[in-house]
């Protein structure tokens, strides 16, 4: 299977990996990882759950320092059904069930959030939470076993990706704004590996980067790029990875053959694949004629797909618009080479006027639009991790540069906002450090454990409750 030529010069960013969690040792590999399947009975489940909706918090019964966010779909759980695991990189396990439970409605998954893995967890944390969270549900869940999937953002892709390398159990993994961990390669494994990454990531080329590696592999995979940036996929996105879990069981003969769904995904891309060559987006057109190949194959007569992207591939204007985002990425990379030199030499006007410059032109719906948000979010990962080490070795002045250039390029950046605070109660101004942290709340701070730990809010008279309360009212809507 050819690599989805979307892009083709792939490059290493100063900050690879964005967003993904601190672990610094490389994890190992289990080389039988998701080529076993699993053919233990589920047990009949103790517990009983309502259907239909999420549960922000279900307590792990063998540690009570554990819990996990669930939601069954509508049909209910008579049946063992299959389940998706999430990982968000800050523990908000509720929230992907939220954005995805229709999609569970439509397909019959359970979905199930950790709300422990985070950034900034070890691999051998990382094991222990995946053991207590997959032992307590498979006890208290009716779970297909030969149907295990995990799915995750950002630094919580990776943990995806880690607990499918490690057990064989995982038949599908989502790594959503990042790859593998670190270290991992590309290789034969058992498990179907689905990237989903935003135009706008700056995490998107990496992911290119894996999928053309897994080229050379019997793993099936696929990437699909949607009009976003680094965040969680929007619903119709994750919709195609859904299906194309139900589409893997179906070559597995775990499920039967489907006709209405896979005449329906064939029709929806033939449709989409024509409207962008309609439109002269050629190479969009060709990226979405191998994820349905990868897709449908030995499912479906995919030819057509086949000769599609062949006589596309063919054409001048398709090889003078690869052209032309094999050169976008080149002056991405020029540019990201003067802001290496920028970060210690730069001032507050050179940065102000940067940020602004890139606001604007990364409104643009063009190629160049998205190059200008990678860039935008290459600088808020930057910042981030400049605040996070100042910040750590109490450079408080530095540390206040940094964050202030943070919440310029990423205003809606949870993040930024708690930083902010934390540099607020250095300074004891508590009323400034209520409202940094009710921005942080308001742009998806979730973490109250996080909140009442820190030793700087400790210190200062902070009103925990209305924080905590801000919190709940966020988790309601």
């Amino acid at each position: 299977m050819q690599s989805v030529p979307f892009i083709f010069l792939v490059v290493a960013a100063l900050f690879t990996h964005g967003c993904a969690a601190n672990n610094n040792n490389t994890p190992p590999v289990n080389k039988d990882a998701g080529v076993k399947d699993s053919v233990a009975a589920t047990p009949a489940p103790p517990d009983s759950f309502p259907v239909g909706k999420v549960i922000d918090t279900v307590i792990c019964t063998a540690n009570g320092a554990q819990s996990y966010a669930l939601y069954i779909p509508a049909g209910g759980n008579k049946t063992a059904l299959p389940v998706i695991y999430f990982f968000d990189p800050h523990g908000s396990g509720s929230l992907p069930l939220r954005t995805y439970r229709q999609l569970a409605n439509t397909y019959g998954f359970i979905l199930i959030g950790s709300n422990n893995s985070k950034n900034g967890n070890n691999w051998d944390l990382t094991e222990t939470i995946w053991q207590t969270l997959f032992d307590d549900t498979k006890k208290r869940l009716n779970i297909n076993l030969q149907r295990i999937y995990t799915a995750g953002f950002s630094g919580g892709a990776k943990v995806a990706g880690y607990v499918a390398l490690q057990h064989p159990e995982i038949k599908g993994v989502i790594a959503n704004g990042a790859g593998l961990p670190d270290g991992a390669p590309a290789d034969n494994y058992g498990f179907s590996l689905t990237a989903l990454a935003g135009e706008g990531d700056m995490n998107m080329t990496e992911l290119v980067a894996i999928n053309a590696a897994f080229d050379k592999t019997s793993t099936r995979h696929r990437i699909i790029v949607f009009n976003g940036k680094h965040e969680w996929a929007p619903e119709a996105t994750m919709d195609k990875a859904f299906a194309g879990f139900q589409f893997d069981a179906m070559r597995s003969k775990l499920l039967p053959v489907n006709k209405t769904l896979i005449n329906g995904f064939t029709t929806s891309s033939k449709n989409s694949i024509d409207k962008n060559y309609k439109e002269n987006l050629l190479v969009k057109a060709v990226a979405q004629c191998t994820l349905a190949v990868s897709l449908l194959q030995g499912l479906e007569d995919v030819s057509w797909f086949e000769q599609k992207a062949a006589t596309i591939t063919s054409m001048a204007a398709y090889k003078q618009q690869l052209q032309s985002q094999q050169q976008l990425l080149e002056k991405e990379q020029q540019i990201k080479a003067q802001y290496m030199q920028q970060f210690q030499q730069g001032d507050m006007p050179y940065w102000t006027k940067t940020i602004s410059d890139l606001q604007a032109k990364a409104k643009a719906l063009t190629g160049e639009g998205a190059m200008y948000q990678r860039l935008l979010a290459y600088l808020s990962l930057a910042f981030y991790s400049y605040s996070n080490q100042l910040i750590k070795s109490n450079q408080n002045d530095g540390a206040q540069y940094f964050v202030t250039l943070y919440k310029m390029a990423d205003p809606t950046n949870s993040e930024a906002w708690y930083f902010s605070a934390i540099l607020q109660a250095r300074k004891n101004e508590v009323a400034g450090v209520e409202s940094d942290l009710l921005q942080a709340v308001k742009y998806g701070f979730t973490d109250k454990d996080r909140l009442r730990q820190q030793p700087e809010f400790k210190q200062v008279n902070l009103n925990f409750s209305r924080i905590e309360n801000a919190i709940k009212l966020l988790g309601t809507k």
